[in-house]
């Protein structure tokens, strides 16, 4: 069975050495919660719950999936009282309003307790984490009325939420939503039609389940102008604001998944359900998008998760499996065979999974740096919200397509063993294989990233961030020591904004240009962004080390870490700029009828 461990010491580096977040709180006008004893006693606290109640769940829940009958929806055995445990212990109002019920804590530290969670089981985090994008757009959009009666229920955790966008014929494109929405007496609506792919949306682990709807008000303009949202309760409030009467919406099936099994993936019915208008009519895709984003963060931190997890797992497997000699000669001779981390390209997987986990949590709390400085206001907020626009996206699909990559040679680092189910390695790919899937394919925030981030407003959020990039290298010129880093760095920082110049002109003659180039653009500005952490991440250690630190061995890692993926992983910038300068020709030469000629379809 596969275990996890939660990186208490790497979380800490990152939070305390790298990125400073005590003055980083200290910003805040929130942050005197988020005190030092505060933060370690909720970072202990949740590597507890994680690694006691979670990790044991999750193979186990995988196994036994979800079963649906007759509209109702059964949870692994297991899962219903862990929710319990998490409700008890005040998680889901942690950084919550304090007007509603919450502790008012920095969103950041949600967003380190959102990780611990997916590597421990990410089929489990899913109930009450797509609550939180719920809680995020009623609290922003809702009336007060609606924030006191269901933010208030989830919050508290009794009542957890869901966000239903996409329906059998569309998935993206949200402007061809059928689901209706018809006006009645009591100024409530009667909201009809299906959503499919609703994680979470039956279970039997709280009390209600809300759902948030995209739907179409009467005379609605046509696409996704015209898109309005509504609050659609499994059981309608009663007058005392507890769940009553069972509403119009019902699970017709769950989906039989690739992977995330403990995870009810849901058909809904919704059959003239009684729902509530969220905030002006036709409004209901910019409201949503309060969710998606947000969202969008969470599944990044779900690829960097499963990394982790994988990456902890490789290795213990690695430092104990036997398996040939070394090439330089035996490492342990008084065994039968040496440990196969002796081998470099055991080395070269490892690494690979480590330099991606890392990596990517510490692009990770920077933006959750980001969330919460829009969520502080004022003009570093506005700055702030710039830069988390153009990051989100990177973070969504770069961490998402390294995650599954480093699952993947997690399984590769067991042999056949992988691919047996008892090991857990193979579910760690097949749940990672979701994330680059749901909340916008790679491809579509490739688009977002290149298209509407960066196109759009001329490079200006680009600049922004490259110019900050720019300042650390510039800083660092005179270390000896930072060359291996800043030089490539440097270099890349200044061929970003080359190759998006290039691609913007091409783009003014031929807009297909945008789409070919997108996912390569994206996976580029990927690496180029985890190599600003970790040329930070190895001035930390370098300071640590020059300073007679007693943790040599946790520094020269980290050291050693920054070092193979400026050689080893960063070089694939390379090929991302040869295909990139390619453009779309190859891509669109071929007419549709050609794609299949020589057999039928």
């Amino acid at each position: 069975m596969p275990t996890y461990k939660a990186p208490l010491r790497d979380i800490r580096f990152v939070m305390d050495e790298m990125l400073d977040f005590p003055a980083h709180y200290a910003q805040l006008p929130n942050g005197d919660e988020a005190s030092p004893e505060i933060v370690n006693a909720i970072l202990e606290e949740g590597a507890k719950f994680t690694e006691e109640v979670l990790t044991p769940l999750n193979q186990s829940g995988d196994a036994e999936g979800c079963q649906f009958n007759d509209g109702e929806v059964v949870t692994p055995k297991g899962f219903k009282e862990a929710y319990k445990q998490y409700v008890e212990g005040g998680w889901p109002s942690m950084t919550q309003d304090t007007r509603y019920g919450g502790q008012g804590l920095p969103q950041s530290l949600g967003m380190v307790l959102n990780e611990m969670i997916c590597s421990s089981n990410l089929s489990w985090g899913m109930y009450p984490g797509l609550s939180h994008g719920a809680m995020d757009a009623l609290l922003h959009h809702g009336t007060e009325e609606q924030k006191e009666l269901y933010l208030t229920k989830m919050i508290e955790g009794s009542w957890t939420g869901t966000m239903c966008l996409t329906e059998p014929h569309c998935g993206t494109d949200l402007g061809l939503i059928r689901t209706k929405a018809e006006p009645l007496a009591d100024d409530s609506y009667a909201i009809s039609g299906t959503k499919i792919f609703i994680s979470a949306g039956e279970h039997d682990m709280s009390d209600n389940i809300v759902h948030l709807v995209l739907a179409k008000l009467p005379g609605a303009p046509e696409g996704s102008k015209g898109i309005s949202l509504f609050i659609v309760p499994k059981f309608t409030p009663d007058a005392n604001g507890e769940a009553g009467e069972r509403n119009g919406v019902q699970c017709g099936s769950i989906e039989h998944k690739m992977g995330i099994h403990g995870n009810s993936t849901c058909v809904m019915n919704f059959d003239n359900a009684k729902g509530y208008l969220i905030g002006e009519p036709n409004k209901g895709l910019s409201y949503m998008f309060v969710m998606m984003n947000a969202a969008r963060i969470g599944v990044g931190i779900q690829g960097q998760g499963l990394a982790e997890v994988s990456f902890q797992n490789a290795l213990a497997y690695a430092r104990d499996r036997l398996q040939m000699r070394a090439l330089s000669g035996p490492k342990a001779p008084e065994k039968a065979a040496d440990p196969i981390i002796v081998h470099p390209d055991v080395r070269r997987m490892l690494l690979t999974q480590k330099a991606f986990s890392e990596g990517g949590r510490a692009l990770i709390y920077y933006t959750a740096q980001l969330i919460d400085q829009v969520s502080a206001g004022g003009d570093a907020g506005k700055d702030a919200d710039e830069l988390l626009g153009l990051l989100t996206p990177i973070v969504k699909a770069f961490l998402t397509e390294a995650g599954f990559e480093a699952t993947n040679e997690g399984i590769q680092i067991f042999g056949g063993h992988g691919f047996i189910h008892e090991w857990g390695m193979e579910q760690f790919v097949r749940d990672a294989r979701i994330t680059r899937l749901y909340e916008g394919t790679t491809g579509i925030q490739a688009l977002d990233l290149l298209g509407r981030k960066i196109l759009m407003n001329q490079g200006e959020s680009l600049r922004k961030f490259t110019k900050q990039v720019h300042k650390f290298c510039q800083t660092e010129e005179g270390n000896s020591d930072m060359v291996k880093f800043v030089a490539p760095l440097a270099k890349l920082n200044k061929e970003w904004g080359d190759i998006t110049m290039q691609v913007g002109m091409k783009a003014m003659q031929n807009r297909e240009e945008v789409g070919a180039a997108s996912v390569d653009y994206l996976m580029y500005s990927g690496y180029v962004t985890l190599a600003y952490f970790w040329a930070q991440a190895a001035k930390v250690a370098q300071e640590a080390l020059a300073n007679g630190t007693t943790e040599t061995a946790f520094y020269k890692g980290k050291l050693a870490t920054a070092e193979f993926y400026f050689s080893k992983l960063l070089p694939r910038t390379k090929s991302l700029v040869a295909t990139i300068a390619e453009g779309g020709d190859s891509l669109m030469a071929m007419d549709v009828d050609q794609f299949g000629a020589g057999f039928e379809i």
